[in-house]
Formats: C-alpha cells, sequence, structure tokens
C-alpha cells in the first residue's frame, strides 16, 4: 500500500512496517542533496517529529516521520551517496523503515491521487 503525507513523505506498507522516504516532487524543490542525516535503529518517534534531515545546495529541511513508530533500518547508501534521493527519490532512495505502532493509522494518510492533487 502506497501513501503519501502533506509534508512530502512516500510510504510503501507492507505487514506493519512503513518503508519511508521523500517524494520526487520534494526532491525537485530540494535541488541537489549533499548531506542525509538518518535517525538510529530502535529509535522511536511520534507522527510529525524530525526523523531526519537533509541539506541541499539551497537549504537544510527536515524529514518528518509520518506515524507513531520504531526506526527498525536505515538507508546507508543515501548517506554515502546523497544525489541518489535526487535521481531515485521513490526508489532506491527510501530513507528508513518505520515498525507503525497502530497500521490502521495509516488509512489517514493521502493516496496517490490526493497527493498528486496537493501538489497539483
Amino acid at each position: 500500500m502506497l501513501k503519501f503525507t502533506e509534508e512530502h513523505e512516500w510510504l510503501q506498507i507492507e505487514g506493519g512496517v512503513a518503508t519511508v522516504g521523500i517524494t520526487e516532487h520534494a526532491a525537485g524543490q530540494l535541488g541537489d542533496l549533499v548531506f542525509v542525516e538518518l535517525p538510529e535503529v530502535g529509535a522511536t518517534f511520534s507522527k510529525g517529529d524530525s526523523a531526519a534531515t537533509v541539506e541541499s545546495v539551497k537549504a537544510a529541511s527536515d524529514v518528518y516521520c509520518p506515524l507513531d513508530g520504531e526506526i527498525v533500518e536505515v538507508n546507508q547508501a543515501i548517506v554515502d551517496d546523497p544525489a541518489l534521493v535526487n535521481s531515485d527519490a521513490q526508489g532506491a532512495a527510501w530513507f528508513f523503515k518505520l515498525k507503525l505502532a497502530d497500521p490502521s493509522s495509516a488509512n489517514a494518510l493521502l493516496d496517490e491521487a490526493a497527493y498528486k492533487e496537493l501538489v497539483g
């Protein structure tokens, strides 16, 4: 199940774990990324908490935790090569995997059509 947030994160949810990244729209707005900081595995976040940071030649920006949960994996590849986020934002450049405290809470997020309407 693919979901989106108004803060431009995408979530691919399988079996109560969400793979989270930033959308192509967000990556395009940020420009060329030069730095990515990811959360620690085992850290827990509430919806809306700042979970990661990205820095581009233009600005630094937070990546927010889209739902309550625990970080179970992070993507070291985007720390080593932040430009991956620009080239494959909604694929290989995921940020972290989040074990959802309440998987049904994802139902309140945007679907792809609603997100496309938001960024129009």
